[in-house]
């Protein structure tokens, strides 16, 4: 599946099938919230965060990929990421994009 955030594939025409989208909620563990948290006292990079938000990202994209097969997509264009909170230690990471069957 081709995976693009602009609008158009350079010298291809293609025909739009419609909004994808692909979503995770995401909580923190306790005992990583806990080590971030003395972390970030004394500044860096909160690894474990990152991981876990990547991973969000690689589900929510995956997903988003499974609903366009299943339209017959072949490439989704205008690709974008949402993150949202949901509550005290939860997070929504959304991607979305237009499926598209590349001609």
């Amino acid at each position: 599946m081709f995976i693009s955030t602009t609008e158009f594939i350079p010298g291809r025409t293609y025909t739009a099938l419609g909004l994808v989208r692909g979503s995770t909620i995401q909580s923190k563990h306790i005992g990583s919230d806990i080590g971030q948290g003395f972390k970030s006292m004394v500044g860096g990079e909160l690894k474990s965060y990152t991981d876990m938000l990547n991973k969000a990202r690689d589900l929510a994209t995956q997903r988003m990929i499974e609903q366009a097969a299943a339209l017959g997509a072949n490439a989704i264009v205008s690709v974008r990421f949402a993150t949202s909170a949901v509550m005290n230690g939860a997070a929504e990471v959304m991607a979305y994009g237009t499926a598209v069957k590349v001609n």
